[in-house]
């Protein structure tokens, strides 16, 4: 897996240059038609972790490939992509149309009391794709043009009214899918399997052979939680119907399925990085979980 992709690694890919506030702390926002960023021997974008926000309006049909799974969108799409999900980005066609922001959390959060962790669409196995009709296609493209129209301008406040049409293009997705429910933790067992989750993300993606996943346990968290570990592994079955263990099972086959397919780590590299103090166990885990050997499935 290639190293995160910082802000100044997106300039200067791009652009080949840098904007005069990019090392100031100030929540850096900006916005690009898609367009005017495509070369016609651009490298492909790689699979990778980035350091900053972006929403994409994207027309036609693409690929979003998150880890172990991929999602095919066709259309008009609203894209949201956060730095705790690696991905890469496949044109299926020759449409190259669409538009795009890029900001750091302070961005958003200056001001506002929500924590964008909590909205769907960037909260960990959220709804990062919202496909739009005609109708709502005209909405989000307004929004953009208006972003495009003011970053340039000499407006003192600009920045306010920018955060402003993001917050829209945010409360706009949620509009369009009524069945998206807000989850505002309503009791204690909500907010632990929370916490818990927000940990066990944390720990992802492993991107050097060096980085170690160490939470491996119910009694590891619950140890950082400093709760009993029968009081979050019932809080967190009540929560999801799962037991802690099968989330922890899950993400870690999820990494390991990642690790095999994005990277050229060799099986004791990639078991070790996953907190296996042995090939043969990681070998015995992955199996269990899919039913194939990581060589074969690699090979695959």
């Amino acid at each position: 897996m290639a190293a995160t992709e910082t802000l100044e690694d997106f300039y200067k890919q791009k652009f080949n240059w840098l904007p005069d506030n990019l090392s100031q702390d100030i929540g850096h926002f900006n916005v690009f038609r898609l367009e005017d960023c495509y070369a016609p021997h651009a490298k492909p974008i790689v699979y990778t972790r980035r350091d900053f926000y972006k929403i994409s309006l994207v027309r036609g049909k693409n690929i979003v490939h998150y880890a172990d799974k991929s999602i095919e969108i066709d259309g008009c799409t609203l894209v949201f992509f956060n730095p705790m999900v690696p991905y890469t980005f496949e044109h299926s066609d020759n449409i190259r149309s669409g538009a795009f922001c890029i900001f750091r959390e302070s961005f958003f959060t200056e001001m506002l009391r929500r924590n964008i962790h909590e909205l769907p669409m960037f909260a960990p196995n959220g709804t990062p794709t919202y496909s739009l009709n005609g109708e709502q296609e005209e909405y989000a493209a307004q929004v953009f043009e208006k972003m495009l129209g003011e970053i340039n301008s000499d407006y003192r406040f600009k920045y306010d009214l920018l955060r402003n049409y993001l917050t829209e293009l945010v409360h706009y997705a949620l509009k369009i899918q009524p069945k998206e429910i807000l989850y505002e933790h309503p009791d204690a067992n909500s907010r632990i399997t929370s916490i818990f989750t927000e940990l066990l993300e944390r720990q992802f993606p492993i991107e050097t052979p060096a980085q170690r996943f160490n939470l491996r346990s119910a009694k590891d968290f619950a140890d950082r939680l400093s709760v009993h570990v029968n009081h979050l592994n019932r809080a967190i079955r009540q929560t999801t119907g799962k037991t802690t263990t099968h989330h922890i099972t899950e993400r870690l086959a999820s990494e390991a399925k990642a690790l095999l397919k994005h990277t050229n780590w060799n099986v004791s590299e990639i078991s070790y990085s996953l907190g296996f103090e042995e090939p043969a166990h990681f070998n015995n885990f992955f199996k269990k979980q899919t039913n194939i050997t990581p060589s074969s499935y690699r090979a695959v």
